[in-house]
């Protein structure tokens, strides 16, 4: 009788432990843990590298590459192709610039779009899958001693973690001569090197942050650009004008509360796209494409990519009532005036200097867009295009491929096709025997790529020889 109760006693243990055991796992599920786990995907560890003697002013034309600095920060995804929104200074004149994900992911990525003045920037990588876009909240309705989480590539500490509070809201701050912030919210949450440029969230997911500068020699005094101040510097950064120069002519506002986020029309661009297709003041704008739209970022990045002549489907709330707008996308030529669906280009080389191109070098090039400066990195001011490849001639040979930048040639930096053929004549000035060697300079990636091409060129004949 005694050992039956001992045995009984001792399942009774078991099973009160085990009751306990479940108790504790459901009680670590905290809203914390559910926020982090719904925003992680969405923060890249940015890792950059330049060298120490980088400047707006330094390239391979005029002076030798110093040793390497490797930099930190973090980005947030804004866009499921690619695009991350991080702070400029964190990818300032660097030469090449690294995102890694949770998921052990990593990618190169290259400079789209910056403003300098807000302290932002937009990067593009070239995912294998799309990307899961970061939750987006609202700064509009924070309280102070409210619980925020911070996350980034602390000190080089991917995804680091850290936990505070909401310490004063719409705090100004001279960061040093040249920037100063305006409005941010201060946290105590530990913020680092490394964090810049990494979602500051609440217990939602949802960032209401961009992390941006902490107070040197002091506690848990960090700082971060309000969501719904970042926003609107990231709908410029990604505005299909720039990065396309294409058009739909909508004029609209972001109206963000506690209770509600939209996007609603205050106008349209006469002759426009978003005239033609009868939006009017006061419509709301919930749907675009396939991309749910909230504010102006949403509409820009689903604009983006369209080429001209597209037609983007729009949802808008009108009086109640959902109803359906086609907007076909224009050439943007600087006055929006136009909505002929017609391609947007850029100055070219003449029907003779492309034949020489295509002749000597085994080329077609064409001007880099200003919008598309950024593909060439803070080291050079701009570049040619190679938009076709001879396969018998010298470019081939030496490697160069469709798509790549052609940033220099000889010793001489390539901004225009003037520039070009400007090379070419030095060099054929030069001749005595028709054949030279050139060097060559491009970008493909983040990469700056060199070699030397065996281009034939006529000797010059000087004026008075027969």
């Amino acid at each position: 009788m005694t050992k039956r109760y001992q045995c009984i006693g001792l399942w009774s243990i078991v099973i009160l432990f085990t009751g306990v055991a479940t108790l504790e796992a459901s009680e670590r599920e905290t809203a914390e843990v559910a926020a982090v786990r719904r925003a992680l995907p969405s923060v890249g560890n940015i890792h950059t590298e330049k060298s120490a003697n980088s400047n707006t002013q330094n390239n391979i034309f005029n002076s030798d590459k110093g040793r390497k600095i490797n930099g930190m920060g973090t980005g947030i995804v804004v866009d499921e192709r690619g695009y991350l929104v991080t702070n400029y200074h964190v990818i300032a004149d660097v030469d090449t610039i690294r995102v890694d994900f949770h998921d052990k992911s990593s990618y190169l990525a290259r400079r789209i779009n910056v403003d300098r003045e807000n302290d932002l920037a937009l990067i593009k990588i070239e995912p294998a899958h799309p990307l899961k876009v970061m939750p987006n909240g609202t700064s509009s309705d924070l309280m102070l001693c409210e619980k925020v989480i911070a996350i980034g590539n602390a000190f080089g500490y991917q995804s680091t973690v850290t936990v505070g509070y909401i310490s004063f809201l719409g705090r100004d701050v001279e960061a040093n001569e040249t920037q100063s912030y305006r409005n941010l919210i201060q946290t105590d949450a530990a913020i680092n090197p490394g964090n810049s440029g990494g979602p500051l969230i609440n217990l939602m997911g949802e960032v209401i942050g961009i992390n941006v500068a902490i107070r040197a020699g002091a506690t848990k005094i960090g700082f971060a650009i309000p969501n719904d101040d970042a926003r609107k510097a990231i709908a410029r950064l990604m505005n299909i004008e720039q990065l396309d120069r294409t058009y739909h002519g909508v004029i609209a506002k972001d109206v963000r509360t506690a209770s509600s986020r939209m996007l609603v029309v205050e106008g349209v661009h006469p002759d426009s796209p978003a005239s033609a297709a009868g939006l009017r003041n006061g419509d709301i704008i919930t749907k675009a494409g396939q991309i749910e739209i909230i504010d102006c970022v949403d509409l820009e990045r689903a604009f983006l990519g369209h080429p001209v002549g597209d037609k983007v489907e729009l949802s808008i709330k009108r009086n109640d009532k959902t109803e359906a707008a086609s907007v076909v996308v224009a050439a943007y030529s600087g006055g929006r005036v136009s909505i002929t669906p017609e391609i947007a280009t850029v100055p070219r080389a003449t029907a003779v200097e492309d034949d020489r191109f295509w002749q000597t070098l085994g080329v077609k090039i064409t001007l880099l867009p200003t919008a598309q400066r950024g593909l060439v990195g803070p080291k050079y001011r701009g570049g040619m295009r190679v938009t076709e490849v001879r396969n018998d001639g010298p470019a081939a040979a030496n490697g160069i491929q469709k798509g790549d930048v052609l940033v220099g040639l000889d010793k001489w930096e390539t901004l225009s096709t003037d520039n070009v053929t400007w090379i070419l004549n030095q060099q054929q000035a030069q001749l005595t025997d028709g054949q030279v060697s050139m060097k060559f300079y491009l970008i493909r990636g983040q990469e700056t790529r060199y070699g030397y091409l065996a281009v034939s060129l006529a000797p010059r004949i000087a004026s008075g020889q027969n």
